[in-house]
């Protein structure tokens, strides 16, 4: 998991413009809300990028490369991560959040578990 600096391609007095992504084939984008203490996740995908902007409250992305340790980067609203294909990876909402995920691969809509496999054992756990 890569937390990504955003940064305005353009500002004025009516406010900033962000390109969140450039250059990426987008399969799906997918809203996703968590009540306080939810977990999401607890997999990974072979062949799926996932992108994670954070819109509204905060959570916790835990994830893990195979072989090196667990790594947990709580969002904030505007924080942006990116999750690559083997990338293990759970969310937990700290509070009530709303988060966008920009994916590439087959993940979104009827192949939404096509490319999704379960931990046997979890990286993080519910409330």
């Amino acid at each position: 998991m890569a937390k990504i600096s955003l940064v305005p391609a353009f500002k004025d007095a009516r406010g900033e413009i962000t390109d969140l992504l450039e250059n990426e084939n987008i399969n799906a984008i997918t809203r996703i809300t968590f009540s306080k203490g939810a977990v999401r996740g607890n997999h990974y995908h072979k062949e799926t990028t996932q992108w994670n902007y954070l819109i509204s409250g905060s959570i916790k992305l835990v994830s893990q490369v195979p072989g090196e340790p667990v790594v947990e980067t709580v969002m904030n609203p505007g924080d942006f991560t990116v999750t690559k294909p083997h990338v293990r990876h759970a969310l937990v909402g700290l509070d009530e959040a709303e988060l966008l995920v920009f994916t590439s691969g087959p993940r979104g809509g009827k192949e939404y578990e096509s490319d999704t496999f379960r931990l046997d054992v979890p990286l993080a756990a519910g409330a």
